[in-house]
């Protein structure tokens, strides 16, 4: 069986299993759902035996989760066509990844952000090492962690802060030097039950 293959066939079972409960979200956090900013993320993972998931890190000087690392995406835009077509553009904008590259195999589970976003991640498979190119307003770097290691609930812990003076719990992992934490953390725990990784 494919890559795509397997990661089809369990998000398809996992979105039929009532899991909805065990997932982490912010939303708790939020006065006004209906306020949210709709966004998309793409997981694009690389099909290779030990397939990974490439992943960002935002410069230090933007706005919004300065130097934190994230998916490729962003604000869905009006001329996006749907969320797909704004996960698609976004990558290539970011890291130069070509839309034909992407073999999309479907939405996962959105999450509501604390910052004030509604966040769809996209699925995807993408052909090993591919020539990206990091866009210096957007990217500060970007990288490759294997699959298996972000979805292991073993290499995840859990945290407790307060933001805008509310006290939240978030997920948070390492790979290399890189800090994986907050919304890109908790979407991968996510996408970890819904695959049924390491269950």
């Amino acid at each position: 069986m494919t890559l795509r293959d397997r990661l089809e066939k369990a998000l398809v079972q996992g979105h039929e299993n009532d899991i909805a409960h065990e997932l982490y979200n912010e939303r708790d956090h939020i006065d006004d759902v209906s306020g949210l900013r709709n966004a998309a993320v793409l997981i694009a993972v690389t099909d290779r035996p030990d397939p990974g998931v490439i992943f960002v890190q935002r410069p230090n000087h933007m706005r919004n989760h300065p130097g934190q690392v994230a998916f490729p995406g962003g604000k869905i835009d009006p001329e996006d066509r749907d969320e797909i077509d704004a996960a698609l553009r976004e990558a290539h904008e970011e890291v130069a990844l070509e839309r034909h590259h992407v073999d999309v195999i479907g939405l996962t589970d959105s999450f509501q952000s604390g910052s004030g976003y509604n966040i769809q991640p996209v699925l995807g498979v993408i052909p090993p090492d591919l020539p990206f190119v990091s866009d210096p307003n957007e990217v500060e770097s970007w990288f490759e962690a294997p699959l298996d290691f972000v979805l292991d609930p073993k290499n995840r812990t859990t945290h407790e802060g307060t933001w805008n003076g509310r006290k939240r719990h978030y997920y948070e992992m390492f790979w290399d030097d890189y800090r994986i934490w907050g919304i890109t953390a908790g979407i991968l725990n996510n996408l970890g039950k819904r695959l049924g990784w390491h269950q």
